[in-house]
């Protein structure tokens, strides 16, 4: 860290998620893109002189500099434990791009292993600071929805056959996942950071409108410890793409947010939905089309988190509990039975 207390920040992987990183540390005063590596070391370099920072050659070039503090892992799924656990073993706190990674057994690694570096790790899930979940929180913490009954997550976006062949990795098991792990993972947190967690899933996934490994539309039903019931709904299929959706119904009242914003709430006593119809945002049929804001807010939150000494809002155990989730959720759909969770 600089003396003006300014952190910076190493970039790995700069593919398409990796702009996203770089503006959201532009718009934080606490942060500085210092340097960027890519296994294309061209890309690596056309993507510096665009963001900013020093094209290194390689990941351990990037992680010996003394000014790189943290850094964002933005290469494919597979590779999320793989190289975390590497930067944290060189002693750099991490925001790690979602998923946590592919595998159960791989989040537990990198888990462990920032454990025992002492360094912080978050998990993407820049959704959890959209204004509409954060009073979704605030009214499921007064109690003003009353005992949860039904919660359901929806992402019904699209992706066309050129978005996967745009490399090798997309829509593979190793690397990626399908539709759930990769797009629709992020309504799978927020429907478990507000509904609590999930005790059993009974699933069905299919690849209909793509030629790719994984699945590119899955349908769970779901059974939360609490009792509550809900469904995940994930497809990369629905053209022309939809907003982002969840729901959440209590005994009291339900809350519906679309693409971050409470599109509806109604209660009991009357109380009426905010006005005005939600458009879906671009990133539902254009992946780059994402805004920074969440992004921005999450990293704001770690660089809180490590001055404070405590845990990042988002965790590693966050990211794991909502892979568990999906990794039920192709369990199921490939065993034809209802699976449990611990």
């Amino acid at each position: 860290m600089t003396s003006t207390g300014t952190r910076g920040f190493g970039i790995i992987g700069t593919g398409v998620i990796a702009a996203v990183h770089a503006d959201a540390l532009a718009a934080l005063p606490g942060a500085r893109l210092a340097a960027v590596t890519d296994v294309n070391a061209e890309a690596a370099t056309a993507f510096a002189a665009e963001r900013g920072g020093e094209a290194e050659p390689d990941l351990d070039a990037l992680l010996a500099r003394d000014d790189v503090d943290v850094v964002c892992v933005c290469v494919p799924s597979g590779l999320h434990a793989e190289v975390g656990a590497r930067a944290a073993k060189a002693g750099k706190h991490l925001v790690v791009e979602k998923p946590i990674d592919v595998t159960l057994e791989a989040a537990d690694r990198l888990i462990e292993t920032a454990r025992s570096a002492g360094v912080a790790l978050t998990v993407i899930s820049q959704h959890r600071f959209d204004a509409g979940l954060v009073e979704a929180r605030r009214l499921l913490s007064e109690g003003a929805l009353g005992r949860l009954v039904l919660g359901e997550a929806s992402t019904k976006w699209y992706r066309s056959q050129a978005y996967y062949d745009s490399a090798d990795w997309r829509g593979s098991w190793a690397m990626d996942g399908g539709s759930l792990l990769n797009q629709g993972v992020h309504y799978v947190d927020l429907l478990r950071w507000c509904m609590g967690p999930v005790a059993e899933v009974t699933a069905v996934c299919t690849t209909q409108a793509h030629r790719i490994e994984a699945e590119d539309t899955s349908l769970a039903i779901v059974r939360f410890a609490s009792g509550a019931v809900g469904t995940i709904l994930s497809s990369t299929a629905a053209f022309p793409g939809f907003p982002q959706r969840l729901e959440i119904t209590g005994t009291k009242g339900t809350v519906t947010i679309e693409d971050g914003q409470m599109s509806r709430r109604a209660f009991g006593d009357g109380g009426r939905p905010p006005g005005g119809a939600h458009l879906p945002s671009q990133a539902a049929a254009d992946p780059a089309a994402l805004d920074v804001c969440g992004h921005a807010a999450q990293i704001a939150d770690l660089l809180a988190a490590i001055g404070e000494g405590r845990e990042p809002a988002v965790d590693g155990q966050a990211g794991r509990d909502a892979l568990e989730i999906v990794c039920a959720v192709y369990e199921s759909s490939r065993s034809g039975r209802t699976v449990t969770l611990r």
